[in-house]
């Protein structure tokens, strides 16, 4: 109950500011109320108050900074046009949605973007068998994905932190990829997937054993990209997702 409470109180936040923005009354480079101030007037908790703030600066809305001087807190840096607008929206509605039906989602989307990359990357090797020196054929440009998968590979890291970078490395997939739509569509259920994989930590049997495993099929992931198999991408993607939120017992498996 008290979880729910404050995911309908960060809701409210994010509403508010949403409002502000859309209204008018808040512009770039305007500041957002006092964490204090908003919590008081809205009547609800400061971790709502910055939740909603984490999720606003994710969006690109927003810029944080300490400090005391004048461009210390938050401040806006852009406005929610239609389409960042519908993204706010499906950043809040998000958290109500049930698990499996955003496993399903990430199944649906993710498979699409790691076979339509593998397809990219198969036609440059296509075209290099006949012209040695192309560039520039359609693979993408992975290298955010790389950086992230290194990361990961710290040991001083939490859990939190590792499935933070883990989410990341799913968005940067898809903007890859190029499609706008996949992209905020991915970015907008961001909040809740890594929700619910923190919710997973606790039926896991030894977190050491599973981060070595999804380290390892993100590197199959990304292999199965860059030798241009589509199937073999789609295949390890699904088996990815579906096999954590099975081994953290937040849902069966799902059928590929």
């Amino acid at each position: 109950m008290t979880d729910t409470i404050e995911r309908r109180a960060w809701q409210t936040v994010l509403d508010r500011v949403e409002l502000d923005l859309l209204s008018g009354r808040l512009g770039p480079g305007d500041h957002l109320p006092p964490e204090r101030q908003l919590a008081a007037e809205l009547g609800v908790g400061r971790s709502s108050v910055r939740e909603a703030i984490r999720v606003l600066e994710v969006l690109g809305l927003i810029r944080t900074a300490v400090g005391s001087g004048p461009s210390s807190g938050a401040i806006i840096v852009a406005l929610p046009g239609g389409g960042m607008s519908a993204l706010m929206r499906l950043q809040v509605a998000a958290q109500g949605f049930p698990v499996a039906d955003v496993v399903k989602t990430r199944l649906v989307l993710e498979g699409s973007v790691v076979s339509e990359l593998a397809e990219r990357c198969a036609g440059r090797r296509a075209a290099q068998t006949w012209d040695p020196d192309a560039t520039d054929v359609g693979c993408p440009d992975l290298a955010e994905s790389v950086v992230l998968l290194d990361a990961m590979d710290r040991p001083e890291l939490t859990e939190a932190e590792f499935l933070a970078l883990d989410a990341q490395f799913h968005l940067s997939l898809a903007e890859a990829g190029g499609n706008q739509v996949i992209t905020a569509t991915m970015a907008g259920l961001r909040s809740a997937i890594e929700g619910y994989v923190r919710a997973g930590l606790a039926g896991l049997v030894s977190w050491p054993a599973t981060s070595a495993r999804l380290k390892l099929e993100h590197r199959q992931i990304l292999a199965a990209i860059t030798e241009g198999n589509p199937d073999g991408a789609r295949t390890a993607v699904h088996s990815h997702i579906s096999g954590y939120y099975a081994e953290s017992q937040l849902t069966s498996p799902i059928a590929q």
